[in-house]
């Protein structure tokens, strides 16, 4: 019986070390990051519908780019069990979600600062009556919940900011694996 040899294939599978303490540091504050810019646009959402509101295209912005980004997490956490995650696809991803980010911040900035801004309000009406608003009254639940408000756009606008710089620094480690600076 003869034999004949069509083709052959080597299969090279290359090892990338990722650093342990710095990934999980990364993914703990990231899952933090997108968690809460999930949450406060989520919650904006039902402020929204509740006063029978529009609702500004960057609430339903958040919420996808929030439930993306964990979601990309996830496949990040699914590849590190298998020993697959590869530094190219972490850049393309992360280059992805940083520019999201990016828009995130110029959005929610614009939401904050510019014009009639949020901003501007939560200080005429919310900063300015925080001596006045003690005791068990409807008046002090609602500086309450005004004051939650300010705080959630606040805090949304400083996570945008914080997943951007986080997203440059899994690039430029996803960078260092693939150059094999850690192995």
């Amino acid at each position: 019986m003869a034999r004949t040899v069509v083709g052959s294939a080597v299969v090279v599978r290359e090892k990338f070390f990722w650093p342990d303490a710095q990934l999980n540091f990364w993914t703990i504050v990231m899952l933090a990051t997108a968690g809460t810019i999930l949450g406060v646009f989520a919650e904006f959402m039902v402020i929204q519908n509740r006063m029978q509101q529009a609702i500004p295209w960057i609430i339903p912005y958040g919420i996808t780019v929030g439930a993306l980004t964990i979601a990309w997490i996830l496949v990040m956490l699914v590849l590190i069990a298998q020993r697959r995650l590869l530094p190219g696809v972490v850049m393309l991803f992360s280059f992805i979600l940083l520019v999201l980010f990016i828009a995130g911040i110029v959005g929610t900035a614009l939401n904050l600062f510019a014009g009639p801004n949020i901003s501007n309000q939560c200080n005429t009406y919310v900063n300015n009556f925080s001596s006045q608003a003690y005791g068990s009254s409807v008046e002090t639940l609602a500086w309450l919940q005004q004051n939650n408000i300010c705080q959630c756009w606040n805090a949304a606008f400083a996570f945008w900011i914080i997943g951007t710089v986080f997203f440059v620094w899994i690039m430029v480690m996803a960078s260092q694996v693939n150059q094999n600076q850690y192995g």
